[in-house]
């Protein structure tokens, strides 16, 4: 299964980030906590360059808490400052303004030595589709401003956004990058809907999601579909699931494309549990 996805309007919005990078004080990058790697986009770091930055590991309630500590000592450890938040419910939002502050300090007060009159901190948002810019944007600003949606694309366009006096939001379309070099991150991305299902095939993307919870949480695996043991041919494995929650077609048989789509959406609802699906690289691998 190879994972491609980048709409005209994406290849758009990264002419446009760059040219509106001369008004910015600070970069919001907001990744999915579940996948903070795999849903950061290689191209920001060229794109922003040396502009501050600030990651927000959004969607930490979905997140497997003790990897999501893992997470934030790795950032902080390449010298990234990161927070871990929850937007849709505005967890972890108050300290924003004021990480920003310490973040942008010299420069603030390199224009007050100047007797430059204090401005609203002008910060760019960005990241992938589906990672929950919008919603983001909503609770900060404490109004729905930005338009939402459960699937990725939704935002097209740049617009400016106020919060309060001390903040100013440019809120940027999602950016996906042409190629994926390594198709371990499509498949993350595709299993957490970062990518449209209309791409994808689900079958293919099941069997990638269950051999992970085989590894890696096989406890909430046989929890959920009420498995003794969890059976090595997938086939098997899929009537399993099948039987338990009475997916069936015709003539009493598995319906196995169903049973792969509600697969994917147990985990997309944490039907499952708080799910990482992956873990930070060790130092090794960065050598």
């Amino acid at each position: 299964m190879t994972i491609q996805w980048f709409p005209g309007h994406m290849a758009k919005a990264r002419r446009e980030v760059t040219e509106k990078l001369k008004l910015i004080d600070i970069i919001y990058e907001l990744v999915d906590a579940r996948l903070p790697l795999s849903s950061r986009n290689p191209m920001i770091d060229e794109i922003i360059q040396h502009k501050p930055r600030l990651i927000l590991l959004n969607k930490a309630d979905m997140a497997d808490p003790q990897k999501t500590k893992q997470w934030l000592e790795y950032f902080s450890s390449k010298g990234l400052t990161a927070l871990a938040i929850n937007s849709q419910a505005g967890n972890g939002l108050s300290q924003i303004t004021t990480v920003s502050k310490e973040l942008l300090k010299e420069k603030l007060d390199r224009l007050r030595a100047k007797g430059v009159k204090p401005r609203a901190i002008r910060a760019m948002i960005v990241g992938i589709p589906n990672v929950g810019k919008s919603t983001f944007i909503n609770r900060l600003a404490k109004k729905n401003i930005a338009k939402t949606g459960n699937t990725p694309g939704v935002t097209k366009a740049q617009q400016w956004i106020k919060v309060g006096k001390e903040l100013e939001l440019l809120d940027t379309p999602g950016i996906l990058w042409p190629k994926f070099e390594d198709q371990e991150v499509g498949k993350r991305l595709a299993v957490t809907g970062a990518i449209k299902d209309t791409l994808l095939n689900q079958q293919e993307l099941a069997i990638y999601a269950l051999r992970f919870l085989e590894a890696e949480y096989p406890s909430m695996l046989k929890e959920r579909y009420q498995l003794t043991e969890i059976p090595e041919d997938v086939v098997e494995l899929f009537d399993a699931i099948g039987t338990n929650r009475r997916v069936l077609a015709s003539r009493g048989m598995i319906d196995y494309d169903k049973t792969a789509e509600l697969v994917i959406r147990d985990l997309r609802a944490e039907r499952l549990g708080r799910l990482t699906f992956e873990l930070p690289p060790k130092e090794e691998d960065f050598a």
